[in-house]
């Protein structure tokens, strides 16, 4: 009997009883939220007055993890009132959130901080951002794009920011001329960790 319990013990704090699921700190995705995010910083930094529209969106239900993620166009009102032809910047937001209910996502989240959808950045190109959940990077990718990843408990949040433009006329043989100077999108990345913390609020309610 006393061998028998000195073989169980080890093979108790080796295997466990189970798998304690991560906490996901109340976030919930009952629904798409992807047409109630706000945004209300960064349209702010962008112009004065902007329009809004979730250009593609999707929600993943799974007993193991639950995902929402958003394609927001982010362009000003004012340019439905200006002429058709000219050079424009398109912003576009990109917006996940992943619920983890089986698997610590952490070890891999830390991992992973320097790899984006364009390849791996130079270690200077992230940065953390101090009191956002439990690990927060802003990670650049080039001046035209930057993401700001959030971790809490078993609950992974991405908020990406990128700018490009485009030239628009009605006449085929029209000049085309230079395009315009690109903004610095990071720039408005205080208004990214702003909005990020709306969208953490919201997910808990």
């Amino acid at each position: 009997m006393v061998a028998a319990s000195v073989l169980w013990a080890p093979a108790v704090f080796v295997y466990g009883l189970g798998t304690q699921a991560p906490n996901t700190h109340g976030y919930r995705l009952d629904k798409d939220p992807c047409s109630s995010v706000r945004l209300t910083s960064i349209r702010a930094a962008v112009a004065p007055r902007v329009s809004v529209d979730v250009v593609d969106h999707g929600l993943l239900k799974h007993p193991a993890v639950d995902q929402a993620q958003c394609s927001i166009a982010v362009q000003p009102v004012a340019r439905a009132q200006q002429s058709r032809t000219g050079w424009f910047l398109d912003y576009n937001v990109g917006v996940s959130v992943t619920l983890d209910k089986e698997t610590d996502p952490g070890v891999e989240f830390d991992a992973r901080r320097r790899m984006t959808d364009q390849g791996i950045v130079p270690a200077d190109n992230v940065k953390t951002v101090p009191d956002l959940g439990d690990t927060a990077y802003l990670i650049t990718r080039d001046t035209g794009s930057t993401e700001l990843r959030v971790l809490e408990g078993g609950v992974v949040l991405s908020l990406s920011l990128a700018v490009s433009s485009h030239y628009q006329s009605e006449d085929a043989d029209d000049e085309i001329g230079d395009g315009p100077d690109m903004p610095d999108v990071s720039s408005y990345q205080l208004a990214m960790v702003n909005d990020m913390r709306d969208l953490m609020a919201d997910l808990k309610h």
